[in-house]
């Protein structure tokens, strides 16, 4: 069923005041998210901080299953661990990987990942590179811009160099609306044994996701971008067949039993993951968003947000003499990057933001690897949702035109 986009804005308080393109940020919560978080802070001041999560205990333990259905996971949510921001649950998986006694790498094993990687993953792989000699390779994209595949698959065979350990990399990229071949990476780790992590920040909330069907061992994202949750939540799905295998880098009394002075065991479940203290108002935010992007149906979501970033591509190259669509990819998604010939991006950022429309700029460390292989100017993305509107995109161009 198609989305109901007047009821959808009605209940998006920002909406009412403003232009949102910049959802691959953060996106415009609704008023029940907002006031799932300000009823538990004000139940917190009420009666206190304990006693008000004992009192809400059972809606705080439904946010994993809900997480779950959302990406396909166990129904019981025992593969989903609680995290504050996509960073955190992607690096709190990649160190406790290579570190742990089954997964640790050797000096000369290789990470696989992609042109398009975001810059706090890539520095990541850097930071594990130095400390235990490993080697990050970059597979390069196919004409379309996504990881290539036969490359991918070519580069595991190769015997005259280490062996693959991990594959890890983005499904959207944040400086383009490419959508990478996700699924067709996990059909290949599957194949050769290899662990594969997925960064799923950018497309969970704008596009259907299905564990299984991704072949992904472990899934990251964030709360505040197009789940429309809180800033400060995000989540790290862990196949439950890898958990056993892979203890945090980090545990405390919540996560691990401390049964014998010398003696602890870690929680079977993703919780193994979390740590006590957690911002319950947030995490009911988060549960509260997730519930609605189900409600509104991933399927009519993607539906929604890629013909509308097809729109906006289609008018800024017909209609905006100076603006060059950056986009690559056979499949697009909600994030749409131009560049606009001869202009202080600066000044264009900022003047349409006086004009009531959020965009963002993006800085060439967030991809640096894409950035230098395809020369990119600086970017403007606008990245659209479902409650955005064809009247907004006009607006858009309107004030491009204005700027010139």
């Amino acid at each position: 069923m198609p989305i109901d986009v007047t009821a959808a804005r009605a209940a998006t308080p920002g909406c009412q005041d403003l232009i949102h393109l910049n959802n691959a940020g953060a996106a415009l919560p609704t008023h029940d998210v907002l006031t799932t978080q300000i009823d538990y802070l004000q139940l917190e001041a009420r009666i206190g901080g304990y006693e008000a999560y004992t009192h809400e205990q059972a809606r705080v333990e439904q946010i994993r299953p809900t997480i779950a259905r959302l990406i396909g996971a166990d129904p019981s949510g025992d593969e989903v661990a609680l995290t504050v921001n996509n960073t955190a649950a992607f690096d709190l998986f990649l160190y406790s990987w290579a570190i742990s006694p089954t997964h640790a790498p050797d000096p000369g094993d290789r990470i696989l990942t992609t042109e398009t990687e975001y810059g706090a993953n890539f520095v990541a792989y850097l930071q594990l590179a130095r400390r235990f000699g490993i080697e990050v390779e970059v597979v390069p994209s196919n004409d379309h811009g996504e990881i290539d595949l036969d490359t991918l698959e070519a580069s595991i065979r190769r015997t005259d160099v280490g062996p693959v350990t991990l594959i890890a990399l983005n499904h959207i990229p944040t400086n383009g609306g490419l959508i990478n071949p996700a699924a067709g990476v996990g059909a290949i780790a599957r194949e050769y044994g290899i662990t594969y992590l997925l960064d799923a920040c950018q497309s969970a909330g704008q596009i259907p996701l299905d564990v299984d069907e991704l072949g992904c061992d472990a899934l990251t994202a964030a709360g505040r971008k197009f789940l429309r949750g809180p800033r400060g939540t995000g989540f790290l799905y862990v196949r439950a067949s890898i958990l056993p295998s892979i203890e945090p880098i980090m545990l405390d009394h919540s996560t691990a039993e401390w049964l014998e002075p010398d003696h602890y065991e870690v929680d079977p479940t993703a919780r193994r993951f979390e740590q006590w203290e957690r911002n319950h108002a947030a995490l009911l935010g988060l549960g509260h968003a997730v519930q609605e992007a189900l409600d509104h149906g991933l399927d009519a979501i993607a539906t929604r947000v890629q013909g509308l970033a097809e729109t906006l591509r289609g008018r800024l190259t017909d209609d905006v003499p100076q603006a060059t669509v950056r986009d690559l990819g056979r499949e697009r998604c909600g994030i749409v990057t131009f560049s606009l010939d001869g202009a202080d991006l600066a000044a264009v950022h900022a003047a349409l933001r006086d004009a009531g429309i959020n965009v963002s700029i993006v800085p060439p460390a967030s991809a640096l690897i894409d950035t230098r292989k395809r020369d990119l100017p600086p970017m403007i993305r606008a990245s659209v949702h479902y409650y955005n509107t064809e009247a907004e995109i006009d607006q858009l161009i309107t004030e491009l035109l204005r700027l010139r």
